[in-house]
Order: C-alpha cells, then sequence, then structure tokens
C-alpha cells in the first residue's frame, strides 16, 4: 500500500514536470533555457579596430555572446533588420559618476548632498544608468562615489535588478586632506563630525594609501582612483597644486596592481600628473595643463589619457563661486590644445566624460569634440570602443564585434564615420544578448 502511494507521487511529480517545464529552470538553472538567437543586419559596420566600415553589417547573436560576423541568419533566428543604419560595438565611458546628479547650481548641489538621504541619491542614481545605456554606451567605469552607492548600483545592475551599463567602479577616490577627493573640504570645521581619514578616501602618507587602497577592495572597488593634482570644480584646492607625494603614488599603484586592479589619476597640472606616471599609473583623467614632457612620459609608459572634453557643455550653464569659475574657464581654454599635443604625441586615447559634470545621457558628444580636436572619425570610434575596452583590461570581452565576445552592440543611423555626430542619436542598444532599445522595432522578422 505505502509502496503505491509512493509511485502515485512520483507520477505525479512527473505529470507536473511536463506540463510546468519553467520547472525547469529553477531546478537547473536559467542559462540553459531559452536563450535568444538574433540576425542583426544593417548597411554597414564598424567593428571598433578597422579604418573603416564593412558593407552590409551582418552580426549574429546567440543567447549573450556574438556567434559569428557574417553569414546567414541561422535557422529559427529573430532577424532585425536596422536598414540604412551602422552597427558597431557598444560604447565605452572610461570616466563616469552615476551616483552624482548634474546641477548647474554649484552651492545648490552640495547642499542637496546633504540633504538628501543615502537611499534617495541611490534611486536617483539608477536614472542616470538607464539613460546612459539607452545612449549607446553599454559600459563604464565609474571612478568615484560615496556611501558604497556605486557599489550598490553595479550589483543591481549586474543581478538584472535595475538597467544600466556594466559598471567598473572605485568607491572612494584617493587624495590628501583638503585636496580634490577630500569630500569635507569647503565645510567649516566639526560640521561633519569627523575629519575626512583613509575610510573616506583621505590619505597622508604612504601606510594610510596602502591602507585605503586594501579598504576600497576589500568593500568592491574594481578600480583605483588617485587624485595627485588639485581639481577645477573643488571649493578651495589650486589646480595646479600637486597633492599626492611621489612615495604615496608609487604605494597606490604597487598595491592596486598588486591586487589585479587598474588604476586612474585624477590629474589636471604636468607635476602630479608626472609623479603618478613615474609610479605606473594606467591612466591620466583631464590632463587639462599637461606640458610635453609628461606627454613624451605618457607615451613612453603606454599611458592612457582620458580628455573629458564634455565637461564644457556642463560648465557653459552651470552657476559657480568666482574661485570655481576662474579655474574652469581656464580649464576649457586650455583643453584643445592639449589634446592635438597628444594626439600629435601619439599617446594613447581612451573616451570618458566626467558624467555629472554635464548631464547623463549625451555622453556622445565626446566623439564629436574628439574628432574637432584632430581625431578621424575611425580613431575616436575606437577610442571609445576597442581602446577604451583596452585600458579597463576588459579587451577580451568587449570593445569589438568579434565572434565570442559579449553582444554589446549598438546602432547608430546613416554612416558615423562620415558624420560622428550620429553617434549622437542611438537606435538600437544590446547588452549581452538582451535589447534594450529598438527604435526600428517594426524591421523585425522571425525566422527567415
Amino acid at each position: 500500500m505505502r509502496q503505491f502511494g509512493l509511485e502515485r507521487q512520483r507520477n505525479a511529480i512527473c505529470s507536473a514536470l511536463m506540463r510546468f517545464p519553467l520547472f525547469l529552470v529553477f531546478l537547473f538553472g536559467w542559462s540553459a533555457y531559452g536563450q535568444s538567437t538574433y540576425a542583426l543586419r544593417a548597411a554597414r559596420m564598424f567593428d571598433g579596430k578597422s579604418d573603416g566600415p564593412v558593407q552590409p553589417g551582418i552580426v549574429i547573436v546567440d543567447g549573450n555572446s556574438i556567434r559569428a560576423i557574417g553569414g546567414p541568419a541561422p535557422t529559427g533566428a529573430t532577424v532585425i533588420d536596422l536598414g540604412d543604419a551602422t552597427l558597431l560595438p557598444g560604447f565605452i565611458d572610461a570616466h563616469t559618476h552615476l551616483t552624482m546628479d548634474f546641477n548647474p547650481d554649484y552651492n545648490g548641489q552640495r547642499l542637496e548632498n546633504l540633504t538628501r538621504t543615502i537611499p534617495e541619491q541611490s534611486i536617483r542614481s539608477t536614472a542616470n544608468a538607464r539613460v546612459t545605456l539607452m545612449a549607446g554606451f553599454t559600459t563604464v567605469r565609474d571612478v568615484g562615489s560615496s556611501s558604497f552607492m556605486d557599489v550598490g548600483l553595479r550589483n543591481a545592475i549586474n543581478s538584472g535588478i535595475v538597467p544600466g551599463p556594466r559598471m567598473l567602479v572605485a568607491v572612494h577616490a584617493l587624495g590628501s586632506t583638503g585636496g580634490h577627493c577630500d569630500e569635507g573640504d569647503g565645510f567649516r570645521f566639526g560640521l561633519l563630525n569627523h575629519e575626512s581619514r583613509p575610510e573616506d578616501g583621505v590619505i597622508n602618507s604612504p601606510e594610510e594609501a596602502e591602507y585605503a587602497v586594501r579598504f576600497n577592495v576589500k568593500y568592491g572597488a574594481d578600480v583605483i582612483k588617485s587624485c595627485p593634482t588639485g581639481g577645477v570644480l573643488s571649493p578651495t584646492d589650486d589646480v595646479d597644486a600637486p597633492q599626492l607625494t611621489q612615495a604615496e603614488m608609487n604605494t597606490i599603484v604597487a598595491i592596486a596592481h598588486e591586487l589585479h586592479r587598474k588604476t586612474a589619476a585624477h590629474a589636471h597640472a604636468p607635476e602630479g600628473a608626472k609623479r603618478a606616471i613615474r609610479a605606473g599609473i594606467d591612466s591620466i583623467e583631464h590632463g587639462t595643463f599637461l606640458d610635453d614632457e609628461a606627454l613624451r612620459m605618457m607615451r613612453e609608459h603606454g599611458t592612457y589619457l582620458v580628455p573629458t572634453l564634455s565637461v564644457r557643455s556642463g560648465i557653459a550653464e552651470s552657476k559657480f563661486p568666482p574661485f570655481v569659475r576662474q579655474k574652469a574657464d581656464l580649464a576649457i581654454r586650455s583643453q584643445d590644445s592639449m589634446v592635438r599635443r597628444a594626439i600629435a604625441a601619439g599617446v594613447k586615447i581612451a573616451l570618458g566624460t566626467d558624467a555629472a559634470v554635464y548631464p547623463h545621457g549625451n555622453n556622445a558628444l565626446e566623439f564629436v569634440l574628439l574628432c574637432a580636436d584632430g581625431m578621424t572619425p575611425a580613431q575616436a570610434l575606437r577610442a571609445g570602443t576597442s581602446a577604451a575596452a583596452d585600458l579597463l583590461g576588459l579587451q577580451g570581452k568587449i570593445g569589438t564585434l568579434e565572434a565570442g565576445k559579449l553582444a554589446d552592440i549598438v546602432a547608430v543611423p546613416g554612416n558615423p564615420l562620415e558624420d560622428i555626430k550620429v553617434t549622437q542619436s542611438v537606435v538600437f542598444v544590446m547588452k549581452e544578448g538582451k535589447i534594450y532599445r529598438n527604435d526600428r522595432s517594426g524591421a523585425s522578422t522571425k525566422g527567415l
């Protein structure tokens, strides 16, 4: 009798499994069930490494990766024909601050940073992530946040809770007391109840630098950001002043590299930048006032420049205190000549925008500005795809359209190699095989 009862239970379970195949999803995992295959077609394709387009553009996507470039659509694939458009690798922005909002009222933003709760700021950051992804930027390197909001946003995106670009995060940028990366700078003593310390990203010795790097990595940092010079938008420091010693920079870079983390240095002025380059930094951010010696050192060391030219669009409409306005105007006047000299010197350049100094989602303006400073459209596109992937250490996964790489694919109308401005009008966004935007969805067909 008992054996008969057990047999009835087994039969019932098998019947349920037959009627409800989704149960298998929970039993064996999502990855083996329901993967989509797409054949993406467009008039042309830029693969992220060439000087010219491939015509026509055909990319076969299977699951989260690229199966093939060119060839017929597999049986049963969903064909998406984007017409007179160009397929490209997903764009990469190597310098963002997605957990910060753009606000043209400088003092108003500083007040909001103190009055808005961390949960509110975190929720607002999801909107910044979404608009960045919809602009075609499927990967960002986010180089400075607070209260671990960048870690939380990255994890929420990775878990599929909110849409957004793949994020490499820095936790706290590392700088000196009273420097550009000291969040307590400009406030009266005692207002914030404690002096900034290594846990806040503020260091004043090689020993504190080592601890701060290890602290950041412990709590989720993918990259280590440092601030060896003053800043433009910080309220009290001189933009050309070195703010980290050579020994501190050496320690930051050495420990980060030992822990398999790449490094970035906010550096506007020559001396601080040279200390970072000597230490083996992977990229110089901004580089506004770099001299020819610094550019030569960067070329010799293979150091990337991330110029962040797009900040001018936000600075132009912002209201600053007089000292900050003076620094900002001087920086904007100096950017273009520095980038032209860097291009002429053969310095490696990766696209980065400093998103939050201008409105999120306008990242593709950087392509236009790089071309205005002397890059060809192909060079600018590589700066925001394959070169940026190399800087981030992700060149084996993203940055080019090649079989085996993750299916991060965007499309723009027309031909960006003839008109780079079309990068600002993305019509299709796919990240790891999932479509987030398709403005030409009426062209999709099944099983051709």
